[in-house]
């Protein structure tokens, strides 16, 4: 939301007769919608223009238009010493603070903008693959069948379930297994060739050095209003048999792989659910593993250590053991070490 200026007939905050600690009678036009520095030797009174007196009278009177019950929750201030201020808004004051020298002491957490910024990562940010940048996203059932419904009417399409991907093997167990639970079909795929949809019974021999993939022919169905019911069946038990993903299958367009989990449909990399303590290095859920979130690491540089390799121990080839500190204090240990 824009800020709301105030008229042409204030375009200034209009202080005078201010008497406030070091200031002696002092009259000042400060402008307004503009970045202004107030300067000066130590003493001066600069801290006392800015905060006891323009930030304390526009913090005073904006408490003092608040209900009586409101006021109970609010510090009161003093009314400074000063004969008149025109054209004052209520102020905000920003505290300068000293803080210790910590690794895990940011902008972000001093301002406490990061813990913000973490839960809108958490509710608005999509999920991408690390390895293939293809967009991970789960998603309900309902919505995979909102999707589907949405096909074109009359195509005819195929539910299927991804039982094999890229395995070697002859996948005979699965296949048997298949057989048992009733299904009929199968589409198998080998590397490098056509996929083709097959009969379980009539599945050729494969060839356990190379790889296959096989997806269970769950329903063929022909888009329509009234399929609703039945694509949630079967949707259902696609994704039960294909471990929280469905595939489907349209002719003329590509397959679509929907997954209620967030798993890559290319490369299958399972990516954590987004929360605010994935996006926290404080948090072990989202730290780095190398750094553990304090954001450098200690390591040896034998370059450092050593810098001259050609150099004896008593001519320094040591570099932190040539420090003056060093030699005064271990100097002749170091000599006994060496002869």
């Amino acid at each position: 939301m824009p800020f709301r200026k105030l008229p042409v007939s204030c375009p200034s905050i209009r202080i005078a007769g201010a008497r406030q600690h070091n200031l002696k009678n002092i009259s000042v036009d400060i402008p307004r919608d503009k970045l202004v520095v107030v300067c000066g030797p130590s003493g001066s009174g600069k801290s006392t223009l800015a905060f006891d007196i323009v930030y304390a009278e526009g913090q005073r009177r904006y408490v003092e238009s608040l209900s009586t019950y409101a006021r109970m929750f609010l510090p009161k201030m003093d009314k400074p010493l000063v004969d008149k201020i025109e054209g004052l808004s209520p102020a905000i004051s920003l505290e300068q603070q000293t803080t210790a020298h910590n690794p895990r002491s940011t902008v972000g957490t001093v301002t406490e903008a990061y813990d913000f910024l973490r839960v809108f990562f958490a509710r608005l940010g999509k999920v991408y693959c690390p390895h293939c940048g293809t967009p991970i996203e789960a998603r309900a059932q309902d919505e995979i069948i909102a999707d589907i419904m949405n096909y074109p009417e009359g195509a005819r399409i195929m539910l299927m379930a991804p039982i094999v991907e890229l395995q070697k093997g002859t996948h005979a167990e699965r296949l048997k297994k298949l057989r048992a639970e009733g299904f009929v079909r199968v589409r198998v795929a080998t590397l490098g060739s056509e996929a083709q949809i097959v009969n379980i019974d009539e599945v050729p021999a494969l060839d356990k050095n190379k790889k296959h993939s096989i997806d269970l022919v769950v329903d063929r169905l022909v888009v329509r209003p009234t399929m609703r019911t039945r694509l949630a069946d079967s949707l259902e038990l696609a994704l039960r048999w294909g471990s929280g993903r469905a595939v489907v299958a349209m002719e003329g367009r590509p397959d679509a792989v929907y997954s209620t989990e967030n798993v890559c449909p290319k490369c299958h990399f399972t990516a954590p659910s987004p929360s605010p303590q994935l996006f926290s290095f404080n948090s072990p859920q989202g730290a780095c593993p190398q750094c553990l979130g304090i954001g450098t690491v200690l390591a040896f540089d034998q370059g450092l250590i050593v810098p001259d390799e050609s150099l004896s121990l008593r001519q320094g080839a040591l570099a932190p053991f040539s420090s003056p500190y060093f030699m005064a204090k271990y100097g002749k240990a170091m000599a006994a070490l060496c002869e």
